[in-house]
């Protein structure tokens, strides 16, 4: 059974989405402040999360929680549909629907999820790297040769692999792997880059695998 973490203070929503989602088949864990969430994330396996909530707003909740497990789906659930506010959201969380909205929707969205992120078993090959992305084992195909990452620049290009072909801004990048914001001319993002391009580039002068676009961020391409 799927087992989901639901994050609302409001409590009549609360106790709708819940019932609705227990009558779909899921399994809900239904709290209504973020206290004591780190108890529950090696134990679900997506997050649903209101943005307004007491103590520790939605928002750097959500950041604390996909700095503490990257591969844990976030689905932010909010009245507030201001495009800022949707930006914002979407540096790290995986989707963001906006009240009101009809419980179909809902769990549709939440299956798209779980079949994207289920497929952190599947094998990924970029250049000459074969990469099994459940354990993110890196393999060198012309040489058969694993190739090691610290943990640092292994959440770091986790992170490059779930935004596959995408344009990501150094403050994204930032944010999402450090879990604080990235201040202009700091250079620990680009020093990261430079060490793992290092692991993973045949000539990591003119990487192939790790972009830098110009002015805006990195990009990995399958």
């Amino acid at each position: 059974m799927v087992r989901l973490l639901y994050i609302e203070d409001e409590v009549d929503i609360g106790k709708w989405v819940t019932k609705n989602l227990q009558e779909k088949g899921y399994e809900v864990e239904w709290n209504q402040s973020g206290e004591g969430v780190d108890s529950y994330l090696s134990n679900v396996d997506l997050v649903i999360l209101d943005v307004m909530l007491p103590g520790l707003d939605g928002f750097s909740l959500g950041k604390r929680i996909k700095h503490a497990k990257q591969t844990l789906p976030i689905l932010m659930l909010s009245a507030r549909t201001a495009i800022e506010d949707k930006i914002e959201g979407l540096r790290f969380a995986d989707d963001y629907v906006t009240k009101p909205f009809h419980p179909d929707e809902l769990s549709a969205r939440i299956e798209v999820l779980l079949r994207r992120f289920s497929k952190s078993d599947e094998r990924i090959d970029i250049q000459h790297l074969t990469i099994n992305t459940k354990d993110l084992q890196i393999f060198n195909r012309e040489t058969g040769t694993e190739i090691l990452l610290t943990g640092k620049q292994y959440h770091l290009f986790q992170y490059f692999l779930r935004h596959l072909n995408q344009i990501l801004t150094k403050e994204q990048i930032y944010e999402a792997v450090w879990g604080e914001d990235f201040l202009e001319g700091d250079k620990t993002l680009m020093v990261h880059i430079r060490y793992l391009r290092e692991k993973l580039e045949k000539d990591p002068a003119k990487p192939v695998i790790i972009e830098t676009i110009r002015g805006i961020g990195y990009r990995v391409k399958k």
